[in-house]
């Protein structure tokens, strides 16, 4: 059995690509990560909550990437 056909709770996550999946083979970091995750279950677990999470983790990664900048420059 496949770690991807096991889910431990709820089933928001019992999808064809799940976002564990998509995550590692894109090699997403953490910030990315939660986006890909939050996005793909807003409809079946938190609705506009997770969508809020979606927002605050862009609007993160915005700010470390402009930090990041700022320190190359």
């Amino acid at each position: 059995m496949s770690y991807l056909n096991k889910q431990e709770g709820g089933s928001h996550y019992m999808q064809e690509i799940q976002p564990i999946e998509y995550i590692y083979k894109n090699k997403l970091g953490y910030i990315e990560g939660n986006v890909v995750k939050y996005i793909t279950r807003h409809r079946d677990k938190n609705g506009a909550e997770d969508i809020r999470k979606v927002i605050h983790y862009c609007e993160t990664s915005c700010r470390t990437t402009l930090i990041s900048v700022r320190v190359l420059l």
